[in-house]
């Protein structure tokens, strides 16, 4: 069995020991390692993927701190936790490709993202444009809109500020100027990424 092979397994294991709680929940430093393994391993293979295979909801298990300056991978890691069970973080994706509003000449894929957080009665929900690059899978987003709810009753859903100039920008705007995942796992149940800043998060559904 190949170190690949085994930090996928582990990985999956770190997934569903996140939403089945009679399962044990590999040690946070396995997961590190796991997680840096299957990204060397796709900088050599360079497999691109499609915005399709993320849309739906995924559930933030488990993040590592983040980089302030470049560094080889691994060495620069903060120390990796899961995300506690009583808040509860999603990102859901949708794809809007197929839209009568894409342009078809643009070099990526386009899409909307949520990302809620659920705290007791309190659900705090930002949103807002994605675009794809297949080639490198890179999904860059930016949070233009925030939906406020506290038990049951909404507080405030509505642009942030500056938020409608943001959206209008976005798509035109440079990738490097704006927040983003570099994808480097990704499976039915669960997808792995480096963010901008450095950090490492594995969800899963």
């Amino acid at each position: 069995m190949t170190s690949f092979t085994q930090s996928s397994i582990l990985l999956s294991q770190a997934v569903k020991a996140v939403f089945t709680k009679s399962l044990e929940k590999p040690a946070p430093d396995q997961v590190v390692e796991a997680l840096v393994e299957q990204e060397k391993t796709a900088s050599k293979q360079k497999q691109p993927a499609n915005l399709s295979q993320f849309v739906g909801t995924w559930r933030l298990c488990f993040i590592t701190g983040t980089q302030k300056t470049r560094r080889k991978i691994g060495t620069a890691l903060g120390p990796g936790r899961y995300l506690p069970n009583w808040v509860k973080i999603e990102l859901s994706y949708s794809d809007c490709s197929a839209s009568p509003q894409a342009n078809l000449e643009q070099p990526f894929e386009t899409g909307k993202v949520e990302n809620s957080v659920q705290l007791g009665g309190l659900k705090l929900t930002l949103s807002g444009p994605v675009k794809f690059l297949e080639k490198k899978n890179i999904l860059a987003f930016d949070f233009t809109r925030m939906n406020v709810i506290l038990f049951g009753v909404k507080l405030y859903d509505g642009y942030i500020r500056g938020g409608a100039e943001s959206e209008q920008n976005f798509y035109s705007d440079r990738i490097n100027k704006q927040a983003f995942f570099a994808y480097f796992y990704i499976q039915e149940n669960a997808i792995a990424a480096r963010g901008r800043g450095g950090g490492l998060a594995l969800s899963g559904r």
